[in-house]
Protein backbone atom coordinates (compact mmCIF):
# COMPACT_ATOMS: atom_id res chain seq x y z
CA UNK A 1 0.00 0.00 0.00
CA UNK A 2 2.81 2.42 0.89
CA UNK A 3 4.56 1.53 -2.35
CA UNK A 4 1.38 2.42 -4.33
CA UNK A 5 1.00 5.80 -2.57
CA UNK A 6 4.63 6.66 -3.21
CA UNK A 7 4.22 5.82 -6.91
CA UNK A 8 1.13 8.08 -7.24
CA UNK A 9 2.96 10.95 -5.55
CA UNK A 10 5.87 10.56 -7.96
CA UNK A 11 3.54 10.70 -10.98
CA UNK A 12 1.87 13.88 -9.67
CA UNK A 13 5.17 15.73 -9.19
CA UNK A 14 6.34 14.68 -12.64
CA UNK A 15 3.19 15.96 -14.41
CA UNK A 16 3.25 19.26 -12.49
CA UNK A 17 6.85 20.00 -13.29
CA UNK A 18 6.20 19.47 -16.99
CA UNK A 19 3.59 22.26 -17.27
CA UNK A 20 4.44 25.94 -17.86
CA UNK A 21 3.93 28.33 -14.99
CA UNK A 22 1.11 30.31 -16.71
CA UNK A 23 -0.98 27.15 -17.22
CA UNK A 24 -1.20 26.22 -13.56
CA UNK A 25 -4.81 25.78 -12.53
CA UNK A 26 -6.06 27.40 -9.35
CA UNK A 27 -7.12 25.01 -6.61
CA UNK A 28 -8.87 25.80 -3.33
CA UNK A 29 -5.66 27.32 -1.98
CA UNK A 30 -3.85 30.34 -3.49
CA UNK A 31 -1.32 29.44 -6.21
CA UNK A 32 1.89 31.34 -6.96
CA UNK A 33 3.76 31.61 -10.22
CA UNK A 34 6.58 29.12 -10.10
CA UNK A 35 9.30 31.46 -11.37
CA UNK A 36 7.64 34.80 -10.42
CA UNK A 37 7.28 35.69 -14.11
CA UNK A 38 5.43 39.03 -14.67
CA UNK A 39 2.47 39.14 -17.04
CA UNK A 40 3.35 39.51 -20.69
CA UNK A 41 1.97 43.11 -20.85
CA UNK A 42 4.90 44.29 -18.72
CA UNK A 43 7.33 43.02 -21.32
CA UNK A 44 6.09 45.68 -23.80
CA UNK A 45 8.99 48.20 -24.28
CA UNK A 46 6.47 51.03 -24.94
CA UNK A 47 4.90 50.63 -21.51
CA UNK A 48 5.55 53.55 -19.14
CA UNK A 49 4.77 53.72 -15.47
CA UNK A 50 3.41 57.10 -14.31
CA UNK A 51 1.14 59.78 -15.79
CA UNK A 52 -0.56 58.58 -19.00
CA UNK A 53 0.43 60.13 -22.29
CA UNK A 54 -2.18 61.43 -24.72
CA UNK A 55 -3.45 58.58 -26.87
CA UNK A 56 -5.37 58.71 -30.07
CA UNK A 57 -7.05 56.32 -32.41
CA UNK A 58 -3.92 56.37 -34.60
CA UNK A 59 -2.14 54.06 -32.17
CA UNK A 60 -2.93 50.45 -33.19
CA UNK A 61 -2.07 49.18 -29.71
CA UNK A 62 -4.38 51.67 -28.00
CA UNK A 63 -7.83 50.74 -26.71
CA UNK A 64 -8.97 54.38 -27.07
CA UNK A 65 -10.58 55.78 -30.21
CA UNK A 66 -11.08 59.38 -29.03
CA UNK A 67 -8.25 61.87 -28.39
CA UNK A 68 -7.59 63.03 -24.87
CA UNK A 69 -8.91 66.63 -24.49
CA UNK A 70 -6.39 69.43 -24.08
CA UNK A 71 -5.86 70.61 -20.53
CA UNK A 72 -5.52 74.20 -19.31
CA UNK A 73 -2.69 74.99 -16.92
CA UNK A 74 -3.18 77.03 -13.76
CA UNK A 75 -1.23 79.88 -15.34
CA UNK A 76 -3.53 79.91 -18.36
CA UNK A 77 -6.62 79.84 -16.14
CA UNK A 78 -5.28 82.80 -14.17
CA UNK A 79 -4.74 84.65 -17.44
CA UNK A 80 -8.36 84.10 -18.41
CA UNK A 81 -9.58 85.53 -15.10
CA UNK A 82 -7.14 88.44 -15.04
CA UNK A 83 -6.25 89.38 -18.63
CA UNK A 84 -3.81 92.13 -19.48
CA UNK A 85 -5.15 95.33 -21.04
CA UNK A 86 -3.54 98.30 -22.74
CA UNK A 87 -3.28 101.24 -20.34
CA UNK A 88 -3.78 104.99 -20.73
CA UNK A 89 -2.46 107.57 -18.28
CA UNK A 90 -5.23 110.04 -17.45
CA UNK A 91 -4.16 113.65 -17.03
CA UNK A 92 -6.60 115.55 -14.76
CA UNK A 93 -5.88 118.73 -16.69
CA UNK A 94 -7.06 117.14 -19.95
CA UNK A 95 -10.34 115.63 -18.81
CA UNK A 96 -13.70 117.36 -18.75
CA UNK A 97 -13.96 119.52 -15.58
CA UNK A 98 -17.30 117.90 -14.72
CA UNK A 99 -15.51 114.63 -14.02
CA UNK A 100 -15.05 115.73 -10.42
CA UNK A 101 -13.99 112.25 -9.30
CA UNK A 102 -10.77 112.97 -11.23
CA UNK A 103 -10.45 116.76 -11.19
CA UNK A 104 -11.87 117.57 -7.72
CA UNK A 105 -11.78 114.39 -5.61
CA UNK A 106 -12.06 116.36 -2.35
CA UNK A 107 -14.98 118.54 -3.37
CA UNK A 108 -18.56 118.41 -2.14
CA UNK A 109 -19.67 117.58 -5.67
CA UNK A 110 -17.47 114.47 -5.68
CA UNK A 111 -18.87 113.52 -2.29
CA UNK A 112 -22.33 113.42 -3.85
CA UNK A 113 -21.07 110.78 -6.28
CA UNK A 114 -19.53 108.88 -3.38
CA UNK A 115 -22.97 108.82 -1.80
CA UNK A 116 -24.33 107.36 -5.02
CA UNK A 117 -21.57 104.74 -4.98
CA UNK A 118 -22.42 103.85 -1.40
CA UNK A 119 -26.06 103.44 -2.37
CA UNK A 120 -25.08 101.06 -5.18
CA UNK A 121 -22.78 99.01 -2.93
CA UNK A 122 -25.43 98.67 -0.22
CA UNK A 123 -28.05 97.74 -2.80
CA UNK A 124 -25.71 95.07 -4.16
CA UNK A 125 -25.67 93.32 -0.79
CA UNK A 126 -29.42 92.73 -1.02
CA UNK A 127 -29.79 91.83 -4.69
CA UNK A 128 -27.70 90.87 -7.69
CA UNK A 129 -26.41 94.16 -9.02
CA UNK A 130 -23.36 93.69 -11.20
CA UNK A 131 -24.31 95.44 -14.46
CA UNK A 132 -25.95 98.88 -14.26
CA UNK A 133 -27.28 101.02 -17.11
CA UNK A 134 -27.06 104.81 -16.72
CA UNK A 135 -29.60 106.49 -19.00
CA UNK A 136 -31.47 109.77 -19.35
CA UNK A 137 -34.71 110.98 -20.85
CA UNK A 138 -33.06 113.29 -23.37
CA UNK A 139 -29.65 114.53 -24.46
CA UNK A 140 -27.41 116.87 -22.43
CA UNK A 141 -28.78 115.76 -19.06
CA UNK A 142 -25.49 114.50 -17.65
CA UNK A 143 -25.79 110.72 -17.96
CA UNK A 144 -22.27 110.21 -19.34
CA UNK A 145 -20.72 112.43 -16.67
CA UNK A 146 -22.67 110.57 -13.98
CA UNK A 147 -21.66 107.18 -15.39
CA UNK A 148 -17.97 108.11 -15.54
CA UNK A 149 -17.85 109.62 -12.03
CA UNK A 150 -19.66 106.62 -10.55
CA UNK A 151 -17.48 104.09 -12.38
CA UNK A 152 -14.24 105.90 -11.45
CA UNK A 153 -15.16 105.84 -7.75
CA UNK A 154 -16.24 102.20 -7.91
CA UNK A 155 -12.84 101.30 -9.37
CA UNK A 156 -11.11 103.06 -6.47
CA UNK A 157 -13.00 100.96 -3.93
CA UNK A 158 -10.77 98.36 -2.33
CA UNK A 159 -11.10 94.95 -3.96
CA UNK A 160 -13.41 96.05 -6.79
CA UNK A 161 -12.66 95.88 -10.53
CA UNK A 162 -14.96 98.10 -12.57
CA UNK A 163 -15.61 98.51 -16.29
CA UNK A 164 -17.55 101.23 -18.06
CA UNK A 165 -18.98 100.58 -21.54
CA UNK A 166 -19.80 103.35 -23.99
CA UNK A 167 -22.87 101.89 -25.71
CA UNK A 168 -24.08 105.17 -27.21
CA UNK A 169 -22.81 104.11 -30.62
CA UNK A 170 -24.58 106.91 -32.47
CA UNK A 171 -22.55 109.46 -30.53
CA UNK A 172 -19.80 107.82 -28.43
CA UNK A 173 -18.30 110.41 -26.10
CA UNK A 174 -16.49 108.82 -23.12
CA UNK A 175 -13.02 109.03 -24.67
CA UNK A 176 -13.62 112.70 -25.44
CA UNK A 177 -14.61 113.37 -21.82
CA UNK A 178 -11.41 111.64 -20.69
CA UNK A 179 -9.17 113.44 -23.18
CA UNK A 180 -7.87 110.27 -24.85
CA UNK A 181 -8.16 108.53 -28.22
CA UNK A 182 -8.85 104.85 -28.79
CA UNK A 183 -8.63 103.02 -32.11
CA UNK A 184 -11.27 100.35 -31.49
CA UNK A 185 -14.29 99.88 -29.28
CA UNK A 186 -17.66 98.20 -28.78
CA UNK A 187 -18.79 98.59 -32.40
CA UNK A 188 -15.68 96.75 -33.61
CA UNK A 189 -16.19 93.92 -31.11
CA UNK A 190 -19.84 93.56 -32.14
CA UNK A 191 -18.82 93.26 -35.79
CA UNK A 192 -16.09 90.73 -35.04
CA UNK A 193 -13.23 93.03 -36.07
CA UNK A 194 -11.46 92.70 -32.72
CA UNK A 195 -11.76 90.82 -29.46
CA UNK A 196 -13.23 92.17 -26.23
CA UNK A 197 -9.89 91.91 -24.45
CA UNK A 198 -8.09 93.91 -27.17
CA UNK A 199 -10.74 96.65 -27.11
CA UNK A 200 -10.75 97.25 -23.34
CA UNK A 201 -8.25 99.79 -21.97
CA UNK A 202 -7.15 100.50 -18.40
CA UNK A 203 -7.27 104.08 -17.15
CA UNK A 204 -4.45 104.90 -14.74
CA UNK A 205 -4.00 105.89 -11.98
CA UNK A 206 -7.64 105.28 -11.06
CA UNK A 207 -7.70 101.67 -12.21
CA UNK A 208 -11.01 102.00 -14.09
CA UNK A 209 -11.38 99.96 -17.28
CA UNK A 210 -13.10 101.35 -20.36
CA UNK A 211 -14.68 99.75 -23.41
CA UNK A 212 -14.94 102.73 -25.80
CA UNK A 213 -17.79 103.05 -28.25
CA UNK A 214 -15.59 102.82 -31.32
CA UNK A 215 -16.88 104.02 -34.68
CA UNK A 216 -20.37 105.51 -34.94
CA UNK A 217 -23.17 103.22 -36.11
CA UNK A 218 -26.79 103.78 -37.11
CA UNK A 219 -28.25 100.28 -36.56
CA UNK A 220 -27.51 100.38 -32.83
CA UNK A 221 -30.73 98.77 -31.60
CA UNK A 222 -30.20 95.76 -33.88
CA UNK A 223 -26.58 95.38 -32.79
CA UNK A 224 -27.38 95.56 -29.08
CA UNK A 225 -30.40 93.23 -29.34
CA UNK A 226 -28.45 90.33 -30.81
CA UNK A 227 -26.62 87.48 -29.09
CA UNK A 228 -23.22 89.11 -29.66
CA UNK A 229 -23.82 91.84 -27.10
CA UNK A 230 -25.17 89.28 -24.62
CA UNK A 231 -21.92 87.35 -24.99
CA UNK A 232 -19.88 90.55 -24.51
CA UNK A 233 -21.77 91.40 -21.34
CA UNK A 234 -21.42 87.83 -20.07
CA UNK A 235 -17.65 87.90 -20.58
CA UNK A 236 -17.43 91.34 -18.96
CA UNK A 237 -19.24 90.01 -15.90
CA UNK A 238 -16.64 87.25 -15.56
CA UNK A 239 -13.75 89.73 -15.67
CA UNK A 240 -15.17 92.59 -13.56
CA UNK A 241 -17.13 93.06 -10.36
CA UNK A 242 -19.19 95.98 -11.72
CA UNK A 243 -20.06 96.91 -15.29
CA UNK A 244 -21.45 100.43 -15.83
CA UNK A 245 -23.17 100.95 -19.20
CA UNK A 246 -23.53 104.47 -20.58
CA UNK A 247 -26.72 104.27 -22.68
CA UNK A 248 -28.34 106.53 -25.30
CA UNK A 249 -31.26 108.77 -24.28
CA UNK A 250 -34.45 106.85 -23.56
CA UNK A 251 -36.77 109.50 -24.93
CA UNK A 252 -35.27 109.35 -28.43
CA UNK A 253 -34.07 105.79 -29.09
CA UNK A 254 -35.04 102.29 -27.96
CA UNK A 255 -31.39 101.29 -27.42
CA UNK A 256 -31.40 102.07 -23.70
CA UNK A 257 -34.55 100.00 -23.11
CA UNK A 258 -32.83 97.04 -24.79
CA UNK A 259 -29.78 97.51 -22.58
CA UNK A 260 -31.85 97.71 -19.39
CA UNK A 261 -33.41 94.34 -20.20
CA UNK A 262 -29.89 92.87 -20.39
CA UNK A 263 -28.64 94.50 -17.16
CA UNK A 264 -29.33 93.97 -13.45
CA UNK A 265 -30.40 97.55 -12.77
CA UNK A 266 -30.66 101.07 -14.16
CA UNK A 267 -30.28 104.69 -13.04
CA UNK A 268 -32.22 107.51 -14.67
CA UNK A 269 -30.40 110.86 -14.82
CA UNK A 270 -32.66 113.92 -15.06
CA UNK A 271 -31.58 117.52 -15.36
CA UNK A 272 -33.13 120.07 -13.03
CA UNK A 273 -35.40 122.65 -14.68
CA UNK A 274 -35.24 120.78 -17.99
CA UNK A 275 -36.78 117.30 -17.82
CA UNK A 276 -40.58 117.31 -17.52
CA UNK A 277 -42.35 114.95 -15.12
CA UNK A 278 -44.73 113.99 -17.89
CA UNK A 279 -41.81 112.82 -20.03
CA UNK A 280 -40.38 110.78 -17.16
CA UNK A 281 -43.73 109.07 -16.53
CA UNK A 282 -44.02 108.20 -20.22
CA UNK A 283 -40.56 106.66 -20.26
CA UNK A 284 -41.02 104.67 -17.04
CA UNK A 285 -44.20 103.06 -18.34
CA UNK A 286 -42.18 101.04 -20.85
CA UNK A 287 -39.37 100.02 -18.50
CA UNK A 288 -39.15 97.07 -16.10
CA UNK A 289 -39.81 98.75 -12.76
CA UNK A 290 -38.01 96.03 -10.80
CA UNK A 291 -34.73 97.05 -12.49
CA UNK A 292 -35.04 100.78 -11.83
CA UNK A 293 -32.74 101.72 -8.94
CA UNK A 294 -33.69 105.39 -8.76
CA UNK A 295 -33.12 108.80 -10.33
CA UNK A 296 -30.16 111.18 -10.16
CA UNK A 297 -31.05 114.89 -10.15
CA UNK A 298 -28.34 116.73 -12.05
CA UNK A 299 -27.39 120.44 -11.99
CA UNK A 300 -29.70 121.33 -9.18
CA UNK A 301 -29.53 124.87 -7.78
CA UNK A 302 -29.91 123.47 -4.28
CA UNK A 303 -26.20 122.82 -3.77
CA UNK A 304 -24.76 122.84 -0.28
CA UNK A 305 -22.05 125.31 0.63
CA UNK A 306 -18.80 123.50 -0.04
CA UNK A 307 -16.77 125.10 2.78
CA UNK A 308 -19.48 124.33 5.35
CA UNK A 309 -19.74 120.74 4.10
CA UNK A 310 -16.00 120.18 4.29
CA UNK A 311 -15.91 121.62 7.80
CA UNK A 312 -18.64 119.24 9.01
CA UNK A 313 -17.13 116.30 7.13
CA UNK A 314 -13.61 116.60 8.44
CA UNK A 315 -14.75 117.50 11.96
CA UNK A 316 -16.55 114.16 12.16
CA UNK A 317 -13.87 112.13 10.37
Amino acid sequence: MKILQALQKKQTETSTAGRPADSLAHSGTAMRRADNIPPSIFANPDLKIGAPSPVTGNNPNSHFTEPVPNTVTLTEMEGLRHPEFASFEINPESVNPRLVAITQPNSAYCEEYRSLRTHILHKSQKQKLQSIVVASAGPSEGKSVTALNLAWLLAQTDGIKALIIDSDLRLPSLTEYLGIEAGVGLSHVLEGQTSLQDAIIRLDPGGLHLLPGGSTRSNVAEMLSGPKFKAILRDAREMFDYVIIDAPPLGIFTDAAVLINHADGALLVVRANQTRYKEIDRILENLPRERMLGAVLNQSEDVMNESYYNHIYYANA
